[in-house]
């Protein structure tokens, strides 16, 4: 019998793209702390925050499960950028963007007992230099609010606004299911 498998993420786009990778899952989340100790690179700083969201939900599920736990943040000039906190913030974000390239990274910490698979993806992504009608008539649409780095590369701005990416699409979604699925198989 397969190992049920939960995603420790309310990110819908997390859940769409198991979904899309016909991955059956369940979600289960708690509240975790989402800072991190100084000192630690941007690649370690999501790894640390997808531990502490696995570790949440481990002692609530049997050891025999697979828990896929995430997170994504973006990155310029080796500064990290979350989520906005409001409208503003948002607007300050994609115009600091607009006409940049800026990493975005996934962590990635899948559990099954004592076993323990970590990993991160880096795409890189180039903005067009965006307008500031099209920033604002995106954050108004779009309201990216629960979004890293204030966008989401499958929306309009994305579109419209991406010059390039180098690496994973799906990565810049909030999950390189590319390298999640093999990690599924090497749990069972």
């Amino acid at each position: 019998m397969l190992p049920a498998i939960y995603l420790a993420s309310q990110s819908p786009r997390r859940k769409q793209l198991l979904e899309w990778a016909e991955i059956d899952f369940k979600v289960l989340v708690e509240p975790t702390d989402e800072s991190f100790p100084e000192g630690l690179s941007p690649a370690e700083a999501v790894v640390h925050i997808a531990q502490q969201k696995a570790l949440a939900v481990k002692n609530k599920l049997p050891d025999d499960v697979i828990i896929i736990a995430a997170d994504t943040v973006v990155v310029l000039n080796d500064i990290i950028i979350g989520k906005p906190k409001d409208r503003d913030d948002a607007i300050t974000i994609l115009s600091a963007l607009s006409g940049t390239s800026h990493y975005v990274i996934t962590g990635v910490v899948m559990m099954r007992g004592e076993q323990q698979v970590t990993f991160y993806d880096t795409t890189t992504v180039e903005f067009h230099i965006l307008t500031p009608q099209q920033i604002e008539f995106y954050v108004d649409k779009y309201g990216p609010y629960d979004k890293a780095g204030a966008y989401a590369i499958q929306e309009w701005i994305g579109v419209v606004g991406i010059k390039s990416i180098n690496g994973d699409f799906y990565n810049v979604m909030g999950l390189p299911v590319s390298r999640v699925v093999p990690a599924i198989i090497s749990l069972m």
